[in-house]
C-alpha cells in the first residue's frame, strides 16, 4: 500500500476515534481540519474535488444541524417526558411494547440521535416509576434508533446522503419502504419479546407520577414539518430548508419562553460534529479513489437479482460496522446508484440496520451505551451497557432483520 494510501487511512482512522470517544468540541473540530488538510496535502483528492464534496454534503449536513437544534428545543419543552407519560401505568409487556413504537416513530421524525439521547433516559424513567426492569425498553430503542431509520429520507444521516443517487420523491421513499419497516419491526418486537422473556414476567408496581401535558407548539411545529418534508419535495425543495425554518420558530419560541437562550441553541447545533461529517466526506473521497474504493467496487454485484441484493445489503453491513454507517454510505452509495434505486435502498437496508451488529456500526449505539451510563444506568442492571450483552442482542436479531428487510424490499420492489 503507497504511503499516501496510509496516510488517508490514518485520516479516517483519526476522525472515526473522534467520533467514538466524543472529546471536548475543539478538540473534534481541530482533528477533523487537520484530517482534512492531510488528505489535500497527499494529493489523493484535488482541492476542487474536495469543495464539490463539501458542496453536495452541505445540505445535509445543514439539515443534521437544525434537527438536533428542533429535538432539543422539544426535549426542554417537556415533548419527550409527556411522552414518557404514555408508558407509565402499565406492566413490562405494556411498557415495552409503547417504549418501541414510540422509539419507531421519534427516528422516524426527528431522526436516530434524538431517540438514543433524549428518548432512551425518558423510558429507562419510565421503568423505574413502573417498577419494572428497564432492558427490554432500553434495547426497543437502540434497535428502533438503527432498524426504524429505514421509514423516511430524514431518518438517518445515511438516508440524506443517498438521496441524491435516488430518483425518489419523499413520498416515494416512504412508500417503498413502508412495507420493509412493517417487516423489520415484526422481526424485531417479536425477537425483543423471547430474548427478554423473563424480566417481562416481572409485575408492575407502579409509583404515583403527575401527568406531563403535551407542549403545543413543539408537538405542532414538527407535525408541519413533517408534512413540509413531504409536500415540497416534489418541488425540489431540499429538507434542510424546512427543517431550517422549524428549528428558527422553535429558538424564537424558546427563547421567548426562557427554555433556551441562543447560545444553548448554538451548542445544540454540535458544528464540530457537522464539521467532523464534512470532514469525513473528504477522507473518504480520497480513500475511495485509492485502492479501498476499486476493492469495493470488484465486489458490488452487476444485478438487481435476491442473491444480488443480498449480497449488497452484507456488504454494506461489513463497511458500516468496520468504517461506520456515515463512512460506509459515501463509499458504498456511488459504487451502486448505476445499478438503480433497489441496489441504493438494498444498501441503505445494510447500512441502517446492518449498522446495529457491533457497537462501531453507527454512532447512535455508541450515544446510547453511553447515555445509558450518564445516567448511572438507572432502571437498568450491569448487563444492558455490557459488551457481551449488547452484542449478544445484536447478533440474534440483526442477521434476521436484515434478511427479512431484503425480502421484503425485493418482493416490493
Amino acid at each position: 500500500m503507497p504511503l499516501v494510501d496510509l496516510l488517508a487511512v490514518a485520516a479516517l482512522v483519526s476522525l472515526l476515534v473522534v467520533a467514538y470517544r466524543h472529546p471536548r468540541r475543539r478538540v473534534e473540530a481541530t482533528v477533523s481540519v487537520a484530517a482534512t488538510g492531510v488528505v489535500l496535502a497527499t494529493g489523493l483528492v484535488s482541492l476542487a474535488h474536495a469543495r464539490e464534496n463539501v458542496t453536495e454534503l452541505a445540505p445535509v449536513v445543514g439539515f443534521l444541524v437544525a434537527i438536533l437544534v428542533v429535538s432539543q428545543v422539544c426535549d426542554r419543552a417537556g415533548l419527550f417526558a409527556a411522552a414518557g407519560a404514555l408508558l407509565r401505568g402499565g406492566g413490562a409487556v405494556r411498557l415495552l411494547t409503547v417504549a418501541f413504537l414510540l422509539a419507531a416513530a421519534v427516528t422516524a421524525v426527528l431522526s436516530l440521535d434524538a431517540t438514543v439521547v433524549l428518548l432512551t433516559p425518558v423510558v429507562v424513567a419510565a421503568a423505574v416509576a413502573s417498577g419494572v426492569p428497564g432492558r427490554p425498553a432500553a434495547y426497543a430503542c437502540l434497535r428502533m434508533a438503527n432498524s426504524a431509520s429505514l421509514l423516511l429520507p430524514v431518518s438517518n444521516l445515511t438516508n440524506l446522503l443517498a438521496l441524491p443517487s435516488l430518483s425518489l420523491t419523499f413520498a416515494g421513499f416512504a412508500a417503498t419502504m413502508a412495507p420493509v419497516l412493517v417487516v423489520v419491526l415484526v422481526v424485531e418486537y417479536v425477537g425483543l419479546r423471547l430474548l427478554f422473556r423473563a424480566d417481562l414476567t416481572v409485575p408492575a408496581r407502579p409509583e404515583p407520577v403527575p401527568a406531563t401535558p403535551l407542549p403545543l407548539v413543539p408537538t405542532g411545529v414538527v407535525v408541519v414539518m413533517l408534512a413540509g418534508f413531504a409536500v415540497t419535495s416534489p418541488l425540489g425543495v431540499d429538507p434542510f430548508w424546512v427543517a431550517a425554518a422549524a428549528a428558527l420558530v422553535l429558538v424564537v419560541w424558546g427563547r421567548l419562553q426562557g427554555i433556551m437562550g441562543l447560545g444553548e441553541a448554538v451548542a445544540a447545533a454540535h458544528p464540530e460534529f457537522a464539521l467532523l461529517v464534512l470532514a469525513l466526506g473528504v477522507v473518504v473521497a480520497a480513500i475511495a479513489d485509492g485502492f479501498l474504493g476499486e476493492a469495493v467496487a470488484d465486489l458490488v454485484p452487476t444485478t438487481t437479482s435476491y442473491a444480488a441484493l443480498l449480497a449488497i445489503a452484507v456488504l454494506a453491513t461489513v463497511l458500516a460496522n468496520a468504517l461506520t454507517n456515515l463512512s460506509a454510505t459515501l463509499l458504498l452509495v456511488p459504487l451502486v446508484a448505476p445499478l438503480g434505486d433497489v441496489a441504493v435502498l438494498t444498501a441503505l437496508i445494510g447500512l441502517n440496520v446492518g449498522s446495529g451488529l457491533t457497537l462501531s456500526g453507527s454512532l447512535a449505539n455508541l450515544l446510547w451505551r453511553r447515555t445509558l451510563r450518564g445516567a448511572g444506568g438507572q432502571g437498568t442492571d450491569a448487563r444492558t451497557t455490557s459488551l457481551a450483552e449488547f452484542h449478544r442482542v445484536s447478533v440474534l436479531l440483526t442477521p434476521v432483520s436484515l434478511v427479512a428487510a431484503v425480502t421484503a424490499l425485493h418482493l416490493v420492489a
